[in-house]
């Protein structure tokens, strides 16, 4: 465990992730505990997951959860494990849609990766933005948090593009 008292363990689904984003696991295992530490301070114990998978996988959670029968780019699971110590919850991401989206975007891959386990530990920890005040709240933290891991702001327009959207809704 770190010293923030939340212990970050990422899997990764194929040799497609380190081929894609070389040290894709550091990053997300870093970004998950500035996270972590951002949203709950010291307070938080347990333990996150982090599953770097494939459009298939989210694509099955995606219907299976949440009715969508689509692949999307995060997928959060709380399991509110903070006051036992035990499991906060899981992060996955696809990597197909994260790439596809970076390329978009024009953005590095690995900012985008970074920005989305952001994104989905922030879920973890209750942040949503379905409502237009929680979303600019949890904007304002994932900029905060990203600009500390040397990421820039996601939201702002990049060389005239349109403004990226947000991370899909995470469940």
């Amino acid at each position: 465990m770190g010293a923030d008292g939340v212990k970050v363990s990422v899997l990764v689904n194929g040799t497609p992730w380190t081929r894609a984003i070389p040290g894709a696991a550091r990053l997300a295992r870093r970004a998950a505990g500035v996270a972590a530490a951002a949203a709950a301070g010291t307070q938080a114990r347990g333990e996150i997951a982090v599953v770097l998978a494939d459009d298939a996988t989210l694509r099955r959670l995606n219907r299976e959860y949440r009715g969508m029968d689509k692949p999307t780019n995060v997928l959060s699971f709380p399991l509110g494990g903070a006051a036992r110590g035990d499991s906060l919850g899981d992060v996955i991401l696809a990597r197909e849609t994260l790439l596809a989206e970076a390329a978009e975007q024009g953005k590095p891959p690995a900012d985008h990766l970074v920005h989305l386990v952001v994104h989905g530990v922030l879920h973890l920890f209750g942040y949503d933005h379905g409502r237009q005040a929680e979303a600019r709240r949890m904007e304002a933290l994932e900029i905060k948090v990203l600009r500390t891991l040397g990421v820039a702001n996601p939201y702002r327009a990049h060389s005239g593009r349109a403004k990226p959207s947000p991370p899909r809704r995470a469940a």
